[in-house]
């Protein structure tokens, strides 16, 4: 089980992940962008537990985001956390890697993306 969190991690809600998922699912969200806080800025790689416990759940678009620190993290998130798509942003805001490489990285693992 996973609980929502709010104003950046800080507030706790008591809300379960998933039903919180399907519920905006249900409200009409067109697609899913999971957050975990708990990896947010670790470079530990995605939560791909609750990232294919979301993905799974619900019929829409799930976006992983919060904790990659290499491209292969990237390709994780799609193959093993079946997200539909994934974000990064400290890896690219320090230069340690162009949209380019991460985008040949995951070619390179049979991953559909836009080259």
């Amino acid at each position: 089980k996973w609980e929502i969190f709010t104003h950046g991690g800080r507030k706790p809600t008591g809300l379960d992940a998933i039903d919180w998922a399907r519920k905006m699912v249900d409200y009409g969200a067109g697609e899913i962008l999971l957050t975990s806080m708990d990896r947010d800025g670790t470079r530990d790689g995605f939560d791909l537990d609750l990232t294919r416990a979301v993905s799974e759940a619900v019929s829409v678009p799930v976006i992983a985001s919060g904790g990659v620190g290499n491209l292969e993290h990237l390709a994780d998130g799609v193959e093993q956390g079946k997200a539909d798509a994934v974000l990064a942003a400290s890896i690219f805001h320090f230069g340690e890697y162009s949209v380019g490489q991460a985008k040949q990285c995951m070619a390179g693992r049979g991953i559909e993306v836009r080259l």
